[in-house]
């Protein structure tokens, strides 16, 4: 046998050889790694109430994120014109996946949490872009459908000690608990204003070195929350919210 055939019947061996062994590794990891999305996922929805959890969200094991979830909290899908998708698993939607959809297609998750209490409170995820790439985040309003119970953010891959901080600084989301998104029955979310907070029902202070992606921030929601007007208004004339001036 020649060099050069021994050299090239011994690469292909090798290369089907790694390729049978990553593929395996992959197969035997994805339970695992499917499972730890998922408890991500959970956690950044729980994130938004987490005033409202049986106990610190930081100190809840995976299996304790997952039992709240379970037992406290409604997944309803929805589409962009407000109808409930009973067909669609809420808690397994993609949004960025659903982001590069035509507007009209798209399909949401809201989530209902109930705490212990007996309160509930309504959570709305939102996509948008940064400085460098995508943000997300997830808003709860308190039963009135106005005021927020609390909020959650996070991002792909903004600046560390610049946008990273609407998820590395809690006191970025803790902002937010209070305001209205609404104005004299009109959506006007939450806006991020640099230079200092002018009206406090519905803005909060931006991070200092970061105006491009707490523009993007007042962006998300304006949009995002938007989306989900017409479920809300469903809700409403079900009895599921009070006025949106109280």
């Amino acid at each position: 046998m020649s060099s050069t055939r021994y050299i090239l019947i011994f690469t292909i061996t090798m290369c089907v050889a790694v390729a049978l062994m990553l593929s395996g590794m992959f197969y035997a990891t994805k339970p695992a790694a499917d499972r730890n999305e998922v408890v991500f996922n959970k956690r950044a929805i729980l994130a938004a109430v987490g005033n409202y959890l049986p106990k610190p969200l930081a100190s809840m094991s995976d299996e304790e994120v997952l039992q709240v979830f379970d037992n406290q909290v409604k997944p309803i899908a929805i589409n962009m014109q407000g109808e409930e998708l009973p067909e669609v698993q809420a808690d397994q939607i993609d949004m960025g996946k659903e982001r590069k959809k035509p507007e009209a297609d798209r399909v949401l998750p809201f989530f209902i949490y109930s705490a212990e209490n007996g309160d509930q409170y309504y959570i709305m995820s939102v996509r948008g872009s940064g400085l460098w790439d995508e943000i997300w985040g997830n808003i709860a309003l308190r039963s009135d459908l106005n005021t927020v119970a609390g909020a959650s953010f996070d991002h792909k891959a903004e600046t560390p000690g610049l946008g990273a901080e609407i998820k590395d600084n809690p006191s970025f989301p803790r902002q937010f608990i209070d305001r209205q998104i609404y104005a004299d029955d009109k959506l006007v979310a939450i806006t991020v204003r640099k230079g200092g907070v002018r009206n406090p029902l519905h803005e909060v202070d931006g991070i200092s070195g970061a105006t491009i992606t707490g523009d993007g921030v007042s962006e998300m929601l304006q949009r995002g929350l938007g989306y989900y007007q017409p479920y809300l208004e469903r809700l409403r004339a079900q009895g599921g919210g009070t006025s949106m001036n109280n």
